[in-house]
């Protein structure tokens, strides 16, 4: 969604906007993250705060690509801003809710190209 957004912008090519507003619907209709079946998160990591995304999916990447397509008004992304708003600090911030890269020293399930320390 976000890269056809992206291709979209620089190529004007209206097959990108229209396949990124399709992809935006898909999303919106499951509230970013619920399953239709039963309301409940489509998976855990959904609703975990992860930083930075890599090729991963959680609300937090959801919300920032919809807001860049000016879709975060649809009233369809209210469930993801409220999980969004409880895991707010009192400071303001936000503690990730987990991440997808390695600290150093602990057991390789990838190789790291970036040293986030």
């Amino acid at each position: 969604m976000w890269g056809l957004h992206e291709y979209w912008i620089a190529s004007h090519d209206g097959e990108a906007k229209r396949s990124a507003g399709r992809t935006a619907e898909l999303f919106l209709e499951h509230r970013l993250f619920r399953a239709h079946g039963t309301g409940k998160p489509i998976h855990p990591s959904w609703v975990a705060l992860h930083y930075p995304p890599y090729w991963h999916y959680d609300i937090l990447q959801a919300l920032l690509v919809l807001s860049r397509m000016g879709l975060v008004p649809d009233p369809r992304t209210k469930d993801a801003l409220e999980v969004l708003r409880s895991r707010r600090l009192k400071d303001g911030r936000w503690r990730p809710g987990g991440r997808w890269w390695q600290q150093p020293g602990a057991p390789e399930r990838a190789t790291e190209v970036v040293d986030w320390n």
